[in-house]
């Protein structure tokens, strides 16, 4: 079976069954790195925070982040094409920028738990933290399946490069914001 390589098969509770060509591919990817970075830069400083503010900080990060990413992207789009968005280019963008959302559901479930007891607070924001980590360095793999590759050593590198280039944007944005 011969496959178009800027085609590619969509998995997706919001697809409608069509194939997701690279643009958008590349756009919810950029939407979930976008999203996870700016859910881990919330979760940093929450430590000082009433355990249920911290849940309240991620979703509404993520929430926040969403709209206005929705929104650039509209603008983008009129001073791109002269015109605005169409229905249907409205819900391609909208379905695109999910990744932003659900970059804050483990982190808030994991919170949650803390909130309720299971875990320290202080154990479950850095739970947290990891596991958005852990998402960040994962979409490597997710771009190298898109690409047709074989999983690698060079994954795991590119992985761990990726990981730490996020932690460092989180670092700068946490000092120069807080």
């Amino acid at each position: 079976m011969d496959t178009d390589r800027r085609s590619l098969p969509r998995n997706s509770w919001l697809s409608r069954g069509e194939p997701l060509d690279r643009g958008d591919a590349a756009s919810r990817i950029s939407a979930y790195i976008y999203g996870n970075i700016l859910v881990l830069a919330a979760l940093v400083p929450i430590v000082h925070t009433e355990k249920y503010v911290g849940i309240a900080i991620v979703l509404g990060t993520a929430l926040s982040t969403f709209i206005a990413h929705v929104f650039a992207e509209a603008v983008g789009h009129g001073v791109r094409e002269g015109e605005p968005l169409s229905r249907a280019e409205r819900l391609a963008e909208l379905r695109n920028s999910v990744p932003i959302l659900s970059s804050a559901v483990l982190p808030s479930l994991i919170l949650a738990v803390g909130w309720i007891g299971v875990l320290e607070h202080g154990t479950a924001i850095l739970l947290a933290e990891i596991t958005v980590l852990v998402r960040i360095g994962g979409v490597v793999f997710v771009i190298g399946r898109l690409n047709g590759e074989r999983p690698s050593r060079t994954w795991l590198l590119s992985a761990a490069a990726l990981t730490v280039v996020a932690a460092t944007v989180v670092a700068v944005k946490v000092a120069l914001t807080h």
